[in-house]
């Protein structure tokens, strides 16, 4: 027996062995084209000088082989019945060896197995539900229903970060989790914050006229008292201040008045901060904001997210870091007024007239126009509590979708976290019902989480974020959030990663909005320029797109495409969005949960994440010839700044090099067995990987926390080259060439290296620079 399995063995193993010989030859475009593949075999020769890949047998004595007919004499009919028994003995043989020694199955994602009786049997491996069936169930438990009764339940009139009413609705949330048969923990904090001073004020005084103290506040603003002279900018964006700038006003030392609106608190306050203002005055404009007149409004002035006296560290109680603060706090003052005092100042303001396009009074004010501001906040340490629950996947249960919701409120905050909260643990409910009742076996994890200290700038996700970054990396691969879901009820808006827009498109053509699909109601003729919007600052997902590399999402309803009138006040109440909404509430909260749930659950239903990596190299293509053609315009221009020898070859280089691996990935897995587990996770790697080399390592997480190249914040930032070749082309003083230099080359050798990473293996790489 032996020497038959010998035997057979020299006949599988004496076969030629095949390769494939690739050629590529690179194009202008940095792409691979003009691909030559040969096949050969060790048997076949290249010979001959005038015949040139022809391939030739010859026998022993050199003469070619000759193909003859074959007769039908003895010693053939003799050779024919020996081949012939030959191969019968080599089956029986086989067919020994095969019953003898049972072969084990490879380890794949088949979710069906049979055991030693035949009968099939679950292994756990892969989700046995369809996608229909899975849409289908959450349909049935994730109803309006369910949500207006979790709105009675997670409501409170006052639940500010680190108060008794914000733990009691923790607690409340992780009964909830445990119920539902979660696995549950919690995450404790110790942060500073900024909150109103306990027994003086803050004050501001207009000319001769009465003192006010306003009982709303800014976190994080300087403290102090300034007297200059008021100029109104506005909505304080940077092209407000380019046109006072371009009427050569002096804004040095002035105090600024600026609408509520458009941006962040934050961002107004830093860029008024750049014109070396003295302070700045917030206030909700009639045309804005459908408040009353006495409506005082609450935030955060801090340019980043998180705890700004940890900056990327986390705020354990037993971390003991140096003395250092966010270079995201501002030193100016900053504090808010009521929309009745910000119109009494900007009656009675002289000087030139505003521009046309400008909403508001006459005048801009004059050095005469003098008003004293007085800011006098206290810091505070609070205890704060992240609470999660985790629904564990079968096949990669290491690998986790986050889904998110902050908790606190300044008052009320029924938009802000009650409808959020309420969605977030209706949606723990329904799908933990369907793994447990209904058969869903989710591949990945998901987990759901209940932040909090997110009015004071995302404090509790982004500290969380901070204590586990290095675990977080390569396990959460994405994570939706769920605050301000419900504004409005005529219009719809996401903001997301570029790898998920996809994904997104996909959803809004499965989720109904009152029997009719979101993408018809909401995309109109263009998905993209109707329904996307860039990520916003104080979103809680920007930290994690643009801190972490996780890709992210952020979506809500909205009434005409506008900001709510009620975030950041007391009165953000159910009476008032249901004014918002006429009353459809639940029913819009149900549709913006399915919405959620569908994202989730494709995430960890499907073999493959469903993530587009093609869509950033439009994206990087779009800014690298931007860049290109400024280079060229700075060098016509102001020749003396860069050096004459700068190219954006290297980034172009880079750029190619991220679309070939981006293509490669995709012939991949065109060419994988998605059934093999293994094969699986390493795909699902080379794409989560993908965000996370966005961000840029040469940049401090103190400075610069915001670290993603293409949608993060600072000089790194491909924006930012754009932005610091204009000033260059004006001569700037401000302009700085050799930092351009410098942050040009490390913008590049960050686009190769993400290239590198999705490109897989070493010996796969694809390095032209």
């Amino acid at each position: 027996m032996e020497q038959a399995r010998s035997t057979i063995s020299k006949i599988f193993n004496g076969e030629p062995h095949t390769y494939t010989r690739f050629s590529l030859t690179q194009n202008m475009e940095g792409d691979n084209s003009n691909v030559e593949m040969k096949l050969s075999s060790d048997m076949d020769e290249e010979v001959g000088e005038n015949g040139v890949g022809e391939h030739h047998h010859h026998n022993s004595n050199g003469k070619p082989y000759v193909v003859q007919k074959l007769g039908h004499t003895p010693k053939n009919l003799c050779y024919f019945a020996s081949g012939t028994l030959l191969i019968f003995i080599i089956g029986i043989l086989i067919g020994y060896m095969s019953h003898g020694e049972k072969n084990v199955a490879p380890v794949c994602a088949s979710s069906i197995s049979l055991n030693e009786n035949d009968v099939p049997h679950e292994t756990g491996a892969a989700p046995l539900m369809d996608w229909d069936d899975v849409k289908s169930l959450l349909a049935q438990k994730f109803t309006a229903a369910k949500i207006e009764q979790a709105f009675s339940d997670f409501s409170q009139a006052s639940h500010r970060a680190g108060s008794p009413e914000d733990e009691k609705l923790g607690n409340k949330v992780l009964q909830r989790f445990k119920e539902y048969g979660m696995n549950t923990w919690t995450d404790e904090h110790f942060i500073k914050v900024q909150d109103p001073p306990t027994s003086g004020y803050n004050k501001i005084v207009f000319r001769n006229m009465s003192e006010e103290r306003p009982k709303g506040f800014l976190s994080y603003s300087g403290n102090g008292s300034v007297t200059g002279a008021v100029l109104y900018a506005h909505y304080g964006q940077e092209v407000d201040f380019r046109v006072l700038r371009d009427k050569n006003i002096d804004m040095n030392g002035r105090v600024m008045l600026v609408r509520a609106g458009k941006i962040s608190f934050a961002e107004k306050v830093a860029n008024a901060a750049k014109m070396n203002a003295s302070a700045v005055l917030i206030y909700p404009d009639k045309n804005d904001y459908e408040i009353s007149e006495n409506t005082e409004l609450y935030g955060h002035v801090h340019m980043g997210s998180g705890d700004p006296y940890t900056p990327g560290f986390p705020s354990f109680n037993h971390t003991q870091f140096p003395p250092v603060v966010s270079s995201g706090l501002p030193r100016i003052l900053a504090q808010t007024i009521t929309m009745g005092t910000g119109t009494r100042i900007l009656k009675q303001l002289r000087g030139q007239n505003k521009p046309e396009n400008w909403e508001g009074y006459n005048r801009l004010g004059d050095e005469s126009d003098t008003i004293t501001v007085e800011v006098n906040n206290v810091l505070a340490e609070k205890k704060i509590h992240n609470v999660f629950g985790v629904i564990k996947g079968f096949v990669d249960s290491d690998r986790y979708v986050v889904i998110g919701a902050q908790r606190d409120a300044w008052g009320p905050g029924f938009a802000s976290s009650t409808v959020g909260t309420s969605v977030l643990v209706e949606l723990a409910r329904s799908i933990s019902d369907m793994v447990k009742n209904d058969g869903f076996k989710p591949r990945r994890s998901i987990v759901f989480a209940s932040w909090s200290a997110g009015e004071y700038g995302s404090v509790g996700a982004t500290e969380w974020l901070e204590g586990y970054l290095s675990s977080l990396h390569m396990k959460a691969f994405s994570y939706i959030n769920l605050d301000g879901i419900v504004t409005g009820r005529n219009g719809f808006k996401v903001a997301g990663s570029p790898l998920m827009h996809s994904l997104i498109e996909n959803t809004l053509k499965e989720v109904k909005n009152k029997e009719m699909l979101l993408f018809n109601q909401f995309a109109k003729s263009n998905w993209e320029s109707n329904i996307l919007e860039p990520m916003q600052l104080d979103s809680a997902a920007y930290p994690f797109l643009a801190f972490s590399g996780i890709p992210s999402i952020s979506f809500r309803f909205t009434t005409d495409n506008s900001d709510y009138k009620y975030f950041g006040t007391l009165e953000d109440t159910l009476e008032n969005l249901n004014t918002a909404t006429s009353s459809q509430v639940p029913q819009l909260a149900e549709t913006a949960g399915r919405f959620a749930g569908h994202i989730v659950l494709r995430l960890v239903h499907d073999h493959l994440l469903q993530m587009d990596v093609m869509k950033y190299y439009k994206i990087i293509r779009s800014d690298v010839f931007k860049i290109n053609g400024k280079v060229k315009e700075v060098l016509q221009m102001q020749p003396q700044l860069l050096p004459k020898d700068l190219t954006v070859q290297w980034l172009i280089s880079a750029s190619g090099s991220y679309s070939r691996a981006a293509r490669s990935l995709q012939v991949d897995i065109q060419n994988s067995d998605l059934e093999d587990i293994e094969m699986c996770r390493l795909i699902n790697d080379r794409i989560m990987a993908v965000e996370k080399n966005f961000l840029s390592p040469y940049v401090s997480p103190r400075e610069s926390p915001f670290r993603h190249i293409l949608v993060g914040s600072g000089p790194h930032t491909l924006k930012a080259l754009i932005k610091h070749l204009d000033a260059l082309k004006i001569d700037n003083p401000e302009a700085d060439a050799e930092l351009f230099h410098n942050q040009f080359a490390l913008a590049t050798w960050t686009v190769q290296g993400c290239a590198n990473s999705l490109a897989g293996d070493i010996w796969s790489l694809d390095n032209n620079i």
